[in-house]
């Protein structure tokens, strides 16, 4: 429910200035109408101590009961209604106070329709100033809920997209220990090893979206030990980082699918020894981390966004940073190089 108008400290004192400041103009103008001062005094404060009462009714009503977008005769009714109860309880008030003083009450009886003009403008203003300050609340939880419920969607789909790349690895590494079990079986119960191991590290971060990329790249090398029981001697890899970037922080598992994309169209179609190379640097406000690989354009045809691992990386940038521009991939003569930009947060 949206808070009341006078909900803070500010605006009570900001209301009970408003109506201290009209009290006192009214005393004046009471004066000057020849009432006694002491009169004027007791006329202003009982008139408006119970004008703010019933300013208050309205704002407090309409916290529980808007009228719909264009009808406001609601309001309008409302505020004639309450004028009306509040020039009788003030002409009932008055007279009680004023001790049978005929003249004073000749002038409360002739004064009526112009406080009534008053009341109904007081709580007109009050009303309208209420309808605003609700309808603002209003759609301040509108844009809250929407937020929320965005965040809540795009979370979601992060998990989703977190949880993708352990079966997708998972499936390739089973293939390979298959494969292994009959030729190698030392070499598959490494490679069994070090897929628990792998898989061991990846549950314990699970929680964590962000860790350094110090993290990562130990993570990394426990995919990387996997591969290389797979491709043996073929496959060798360079870490090149500077001082300090080690303790850039990124989303877990963004490099995996990376290098998973390197080493694909690395050696899927050779048969020489590949070098994968990963090099991060700290430049213009960005971690960039390259990842480099040689392919044969004759038997490979990389593209940028190509199959599910560049497509999830870019995937959860975008709904990390609502960016299509941090994921780039070039093809210069036979060496692919795929660059993600991470902003500093």
């Amino acid at each position: 429910m949206a808070t009341s108008p006078l909900g803070t400290n500010k605006n009570k004192l900001i209301f009970a200035g408003c109506w201290l400041v009209w009290s006192i103009v009214q005393v004046a103008l009471l004066q000057n109408w020849q009432l006694p001062w002491p009169v004027a005094v007791m006329d202003a404060a009982v008139s408006n101590f119970l004008l703010a009462g019933i300013c208050l009714l309205v704002s407090n009503n309409m916290r529980y009961y808007r009228p719909r977008k264009g009808k406001y005769i609601y309001i309008l009714v409302l505020c004639a209604a309450v004028s009306g109860l509040w020039v009788l309880a003030v002409k009932f008030a008055l007279q009680e106070l004023s001790a049978g003083d005929e003249g004073y009450l000749s002038f409360v009886q002739i004064s009526m329709p112009i406080r009534f003009t008053i009341a109904l403008l007081a709580t007109g203003c009050m009303s309208l100033i209420s309808e605003l300050w609700y309808a603002q609340e209003e759609q301040k939880e509108t844009e809250q809920r929407s937020i929320a419920a965005s965040q809540l969607a795009k979370d979601a789909e992060l998990y989703k997209l977190r949880q993708q790349l352990q079966p997708h690895f998972l499936f390739n590494s089973l293939n390979s220990i298959s494969a292994l079990v009959t030729s190698r079986p030392e070499q598959a119960r490494k490679m069994i090893q070090q897929l628990s191991d792998f898989l061991r590290g990846t549950l314990k971060k699970e929680e964590n979206q962000w860790i350094t990329l110090e993290e990562e790249l130990q993570h990394l090398e426990l995919y990387l030990d996997i591969e290389k029981v797979r491709f043996g001697h073929r496959l060798h890899t360079e870490l090149v980082y500077g001082e300090g970037v080690s303790t850039q922080r990124i989303p877990h598992m963004l490099l995996q699918p990376v290098v998973e994309n390197a080493i694909k169209f690395g050696l899927y179609d050779t048969t020489g020894d590949v070098t994968i190379t990963l090099s991060a640097l700290v430049m213009d406000g960005y971690l960039q981390i390259t990842v480099s690989n040689p392919f044969d354009r004759a038997t490979s045809s990389p593209r940028q966004g190509t199959g599910f691992g560049l497509n999830s990386v870019q995937r959860r940038l975008y709904l990390l940073f609502a960016r299509n521009d941090l994921l780039t991939t070039t093809a210069d003569g036979d060496l692919f190089t795929t660059t993600i930009k991470i902003p500093h947060i």
